[in-house]
């Protein structure tokens, strides 16, 4: 396996990725894999992610959405992290996009075949940079943040583009209190009036977070899930499969 940090710029602020590649993208181009972080910021699992994503054939970059490599050790600092960015979501289009096309740009990148993958927060980055009509095969949001408002913060849209590239899949549990039925039904809405290849996966007896392992807060409604977790993956993998034909 090939690891390596990799700095990009997005308007001015310096953003620290950490990419992991199979040792045969040498040899070859493989498709690339853009993995958009948690609201903690990138953090190990995240880059334990790009290294699972190298060991079956793609090139995965972690990236910082933050920006400087910020991250957080509390919630508190994690929503001042966050919010700036849950609000503007032209700024959050342009941190996933320079991470997307910093990915490209990469010797061992096949960049015809790029797609990105989402956690929480993560997720509706990576919804977001479909909206944008990046030039990718497809995102995947784990148990993403789908609506626009958050308590008293509500969210300032950017226009959709008038062509979206790529599919969708959203993975999710039933019972996540931080996506209303009302979120996943306008979200159902909005990809089918643009005619965007979607589909969404509900997990039974599943909250959110339920792909990270350090996460046990039940009573907050955020707890790992061993068994969501690993159908996520696949349904991830089958996916991935499906657009990178």
């Amino acid at each position: 396996m090939f690891l390596e940090a990799l700095t990009y710029d997005c308007h001015g602020v310096t953003c620290k990725g950490h990419l992991a590649a199979p040792a045969e993208a040498k040899k070859a181009k493989k498709p690339g894999i853009v993995i958009a972080h948690a609201w903690r910021g990138q953090d190990d699992l995240t880059r334990r992610t790009a290294k699972e994503l190298a060991e079956i054939g793609y090139v995965a970059l972690a990236a910082d959405i933050y920006g400087d490599g910020q991250t957080a050790t509390t919630d508190e600092q994690a929503t001042q992290l966050m919010m700036p960015l849950f609000i503007d979501r032209t700024l959050l289009r342009e941190r996933i996009n320079a991470a997307v096309d910093a990915l490209k740009k990469h010797p061992l990148v096949d960049a015809t075949n790029v797609a990105a993958i989402g956690f929480c927060f993560g997720g509706l980055t990576v919804i977001e940079l479909l909206r944008s009509g990046a030039d990718v095969r497809g995102v995947v949001s784990f148990h993403g943040v789908l609506g626009n408002a958050m308590g008293d913060n509500v969210a300032k849209t950017a226009p959709l583009a008038k062509k979206m590239h790529g599919a969708l899949l959203m993975l999710h549990g039933n019972d996540d209190p931080l996506v209303s039925a009302t979120d996943f039904d306008a979200i159902r809405k909005e990809f089918t009036k643009a005619n965007v290849d979607w589909q969404m996966n509900i997990y039974g007896h599943t909250v959110h977070a339920f792909t990270n392992p350090a996460v046990h807060d039940v009573k907050g409604g955020l707890a790992y899930n061993e068994k969501a977790a690993a159908r996520s993956w696949i349904a991830m993998q089958n996916f991935l499969n499906e657009i990178f034909k």
